[in-house]
């Protein structure tokens, strides 16, 4: 039998899980990565290399399933020039504030505008355990 694809989310260190909350809450529906790391698992709990249609468990930080969700999107863009849709989906307030929150986050790269991202857009298909029980 073969499992599902897995996805994590990092939020400022390992004991935050405020982007798997966000996504249980059905706020947050996209995500970005170099678009040359994409196809890279990054340890036992985030397999890489989505594609549209595939079904995945989200874990958190500490390796607890929490939900599964459908991707519906991958596609390839630059930080100088993404669309609006990958904002929103990542919780931002613009396009502004997308690139602020990713120079934090991604201080060990050189964040010009023609960087290449590789966008994942997805839909929360099933909450498995609650986000009031998030540490």
């Amino acid at each position: 039998m073969t499992r599902f694809k897995r996805m994590q989310f990092w939020g400022e260190d390992e004991n935050d899980d405020s982007l798997i909350r966000e996504v249980l809450e059905g706020k947050k529906t996209a995500t970005v990565c170099k678009a040359d790391e994409y196809d890279l698992p990054e340890g036992d709990y985030d397999d890489g290399g989505w594609e549209t249609g595939d079904l995945v468990e989200v874990y958190d930080n500490h390796q607890k399933l929490r939900c599964l969700i459908e991707i519906t999107e991958v596609y390839r863009t630059t930080f100088g020039n993404f669309p609006d849709k990958l904002w929103m989906g990542e919780v931002c307030r613009d396009a502004e504030h997308f690139r602020e929150a990713h120079r934090h986050c991604w201080p060990e790269y050189d964040l010009t505008d023609d960087f290449d991202m590789m966008a994942t857009h997805f839909r929360l298909v099933k909450i498995i355990d609650s986000p009031d029980t998030l540490s």
